[in-house]
């Protein structure tokens, strides 16, 4: 009897089978139901003959495992179930792409002050101009030299009552605390499943390549990402921009694939 493993995780015994049959009572042929599921024929055959390590990841065999069997009405939850306890440990994935934590303060901190440099280099202009000069007072009285001025009268009359004094304007003062930053990123990940996850910057670079578990969260700014996959686009709540995200355009089966435009327009990866 063949088995075929992925890790620690062995392939539901007669999943294969079952499913071969019922493609067979159905009338259909590899090619149909490739067409159907928008999957490789490779990975229909892959499925029906139990070769996981052919078909990607275990999160991604389940849910093709589930649209085939959607697709032909046949329930392949007891082999999953199955499957799962034989589980002695998953496979360990490591994320290669993590930013270590001081390198972070450390680009957070160079941000902070290149903008608190360019507070200072745009405030300081403002306020040495507004800033009192130490010259005569414009409010002064000046007289021409070809008048004689006319004495000051040594007190104000009765019928005219003494001129009221000037208000002061009240000095102007920049401000140097930073502006408050938004508190909703431009885009983020929220997984209500676990899901594995392709964050690439618009460059190539790898950003977050690894599989998330439920609960966990990621999030990103304007600039940071290009392109993303997802490998169970159920099991994840995209937000951009505060507004929930439709992946029904960019999903094929459990897996939802899209690029990421600098004006944050989203677009479907054509493969």
């Amino acid at each position: 009897m063949m088995q075929s493993v992925v890790g620690d995780v062995p392939t539901p015994q007669g999943c294969g089978v079952v499913l071969k049959a019922a493609r067979e009572r159905a009338g259909l042929s590899v090619q149909e139901i490739s067409q159907r599921l928008k999957m490789p024929v490779r990975v229909i055959q892959s499925l029906e003959a139990g070769q996981w390590d052919q078909s990607g990841g275990v999160v991604f065999v389940r849910g093709q495992l589930r649209s085939y069997g959607r697709l032909l009405k046949v329930d392949v939850e007891p082999f999953l179930q199955q499957a799962e306890t034989v589980v002695a440990r998953p496979a360990e994935l490591v994320s290669h792409s993590h930013t270590p934590r001081f390198q972070y303060f450390f680009e957070s901190f160079k941000r902070r002050a290149v903008y608190v440099v360019l507070t200072l280099v745009i405030a300081t202009p403002v306020w040495m101009a507004l800033r009192p000069s130490s010259g005569p007072s414009p409010d002064a009285a000046t007289a021409s030299l070809d008048v004689v001025p006319v004495a000051p009268r040594a007190g104000p009359t009765a019928d005219a009552p003494p001129p009221a004094a000037k208000p002061q304007a009240a000095p102007y003062v920049a401000s140097m605390a930073p502006l408050p930053r938004a508190a909703t990123p431009w885009l983020s990940l929220s997984f209500k499943g676990d899901s594995w996850v392709e964050v690439n910057a618009p460059d190539g670079r790898k950003v977050e390549h690894a599989l998330l578990r439920a609960g966990d969260e990621r999030r990103y700014a304007q600039g940071e990402v290009g392109r993303i996959k997802l490998g169970d686009a159920t099991a994840v709540d995209v937000q951009q921009a505060g507004s929930t995200v439709d992946l029904a355009p960019y999903q094929r089966a459990n897996v939802a694939r899209f690029t990421v435009s600098s004006e944050g327009s989203l677009a479907p990866v054509v493969d």
